[in-house]
């Protein structure tokens, strides 16, 4: 007889204390504490907030950490945490180590594949926030979701 694996989906959501978003400034506030700031400026990472219909936060997710240029960023993976999360909408966020706030083609290109996932999801992706120590950029706040 021939075992295969089980699935198995988990996820502990804690309720410490809700917290909500209502704009890119809390977004920023609440990733940055939730950032190492000794590497912030060091190495890229990629995390993911999410959120139920009323933009309560249900986690955030790290999904990746590269080196000083980049990251990669694996959709699926993106994906997979906001349904398991059940989230309603997500809003996703890296850094740039060099400080530069500005939005990379990559950024961009990635941008449109994780709107395009989300939707096909039914899940609203509703920011991609660049940080630094010194600030953020928005695309939703530029018109760009």
């Amino acid at each position: 007889m021939n075992k295969i694996s089980e699935i198995e989906l988990r996820y502990k959501f804690q309720s410490k204390g809700v917290l909500k978003i209502s704009d890119s400034q809390s977004a920023y506030e609440l990733l940055k504490s939730n950032w190492n700031a000794n590497i912030i400026e060091l190495q890229e990472e990629f995390k993911s907030l999410f959120l139920d219909r009323d933009n309560k936060v249900l986690g955030i997710y790290s999904l990746s950490k590269g080196g000083t240029a980049g990251t990669l960023v694996d959709v699926k993976l993106l994906m997979v945490a906001a349904l398991k999360s059940k989230a309603h909408a997500i809003i996703i966020a890296h850094n740039h180590p060099s400080g530069n706030l500005k939005p990379s083609d990559q950024d961009q290109n990635l941008t449109k594949k994780i709107i395009e996932a989300s939707r096909f999801l039914d899940i609203t992706l509703l920011d991609h926030i660049i940080l630094s120590n010194n600030g953020y950029y928005s695309f939703s706040d530029e018109g760009e979701i």
